[in-house]
C-alpha cells in the first residue's frame, strides 16, 4: 500500500480543491481562488499524486469528486475552517483585542437591520472586531462551508447544504414604481397585476431575483427583466429613469423612494413576507466572539428594534 505524502498537501491547494468541488468545475474553482486555470489544474494533479488516487472524475460538463475526493473534501473543510479561525484569533490577540468575527450578510440584512445591531454590539463589546462581507445568499452558504465565514445572514429559500439555521428577522417586499405609472395610485397590488410590466432586477443569482422569477413562472409567464443592476439604489435609479418597476424590501426601499420621488405600493401576495436566517456550520460550536454576536443579534431582534417583526423561535 502506497504511503500518502501529507507534506505535499498545502492549504492553498486544499482551499482550491474545496472550491472546485463546490463549483463542479476546475475553471470556476480557479476563478473563485483567483488562480489561472493552468495553475489550478497543476495543483489538483499534484494533490492526486500526493494522495495516490484520483480525486475528481472529469466530464465534458465539469467534475465530480471520487470517493477519495469526497473524503478529502470533508477533511479540507474542517482544516480550512480551523486554520482561518486560528489565524483570526491570533491576529486579534497580537493586536491587543479580544477576538474577531467573520460575518457575511446579504444586502437586505445590511441595509435594513445590521447598522444599529452592530453599533450596539460594538458598544457592548469594544474589543471584538467584526469583519463583514456583503454577498449573495448562495455565496454566503459557500463561505460558511469553506470556512471563510463564521456566521452568516441569508434569505430563506436558499439551499443551505446542512448548515445550522436560526430565524432572525422578517422583512416584506413591496413594488416600486414611478409616480406616473398605471399602478402608482393603487393602495395595494397583487404581483399578477404587475407581472406584465418591464422589471428592473438584481442579478439573476440573488435570492430576490430567483423568488420573483419563480412567482412569474407560477403565473405562467416569464419575468420581463429589462435591466439587471447590482444594488437597491441602482434599481431605484433605473425605476426613476422609466426603465421598469421593481420589487424591493420595504424598509430598504423607503428612503430611496422618498429621495427619488417614487411610489411604494404594498404587495398582497403571501410570499412577499420573507425570513432572514442566521447560519453557521455549527451554531453551538462558535468561538466566543462569534457566539457573543449571535446572542446579541437574537436578543436585539427579540426587542423588535429596527422596525421589523422579530422572527419566531
Amino acid at each position: 500500500m502506497a504511503a500518502i505524502n501529507l507534506h505535499r498537501i498545502d492549504l492553498v491547494s486544499l482551499s482550491l480543491f474545496a472550491l472546485v468541488v463546490r463549483e463542479g468545475s476546475i475553471s470556476r474553482g480557479a476563478q473563485r481562488a483567483h488562480l489561472a486555470v493552468g495553475a489550478a489544474s497543476k495543483r489538483i494533479t499534484d494533490l492526486e499524486a500526493a494522495v495516490g488516487a484520483p480525486l475528481l472524475e472529469r466530464h465534458s460538463r465539469g467534475v465530480v469528486p471520487t470517493a477519495a475526493g469526497q473524503a478529502l473534501q470533508r477533511h479540507a473543510q474542517r482544516l480550512l475552517a480551523d486554520v482561518d479561525q486560528l489565524a483570526a484569533e491570533l491576529s486579534d490577540y497580537a493586536g491587543g483585542g479580544v477576538g474577531m468575527v467573520r460575518l457575511w450578510a446579504n444586502t437586505s440584512a445590511i441595509i435594513q437591520f445590521l447598522p444599529a445591531a452592530l453599533a450596539s454590539f460594538g458598544a457592548a463589546h469594544p474589543g471584538v472586531r467584526i469583519e463583514m462581507h456583503e454577498a449573495e445568499s448562495a455565496d454566503i452558504v459557500l463561505a460558511l462551508l469553506d470556512g471563510r465565514a463564521e456566521l452568516g445572514i441569508l434569505a430563506d429559500r436558499t439551499p443551505t447544504h446542512g448548515l445550522q439555521l436560526r430565524p432572525w428577522r422578517r422583512d416584506r417586499l413591496a413594488l416600486v414604481v414611478p409616480p406616473g405609472h398605471a399602478l402608482a395610485r393603487r393602495r395595494q397590488v397583487a404581483f399578477a397585476d404587475a407581472a406584465g410590466f418591464d422589471f428592473v432586477s438584481l442579478s439573476g443569482t440573488t435570492s430576490l431575483a430567483r423568488r420573483l422569477a419563480q412567482q412569474a413562472r407560477d403565473l405562467g409567464q416569464p419575468l420581463r427583466t429589462r435591466i439587471q443592476v447590482r444594488s437597491f439604489d441602482a434599481m431605484c435609479q433605473m425605476v426613476a429613469a422609466g426603465l421598469g418597476v421593481a420589487v424591493l424590501p420595504e424598509l430598504a426601499a423607503r428612503p430611496l423612494v422618498r429621495a427619488l420621488g417614487l411610489k411604494l405600493v404594498p404587495l398582497t401576495d403571501p410570499w412577499v413576507d420573507r425570513e432572514l436566517l442566521l447560519a453557521a456550520r455549527d451554531l453551538g460550536a462558535l468561538a466566543r466572539p462569534a457566539r457573543s454576536l449571535l446572542d446579541h443579534l437574537v436578543a436585539e431582534a427579540a426587542t423588535g428594534d429596527g422596525g421589523s417583526r422579530p422572527a419566531p423561535g
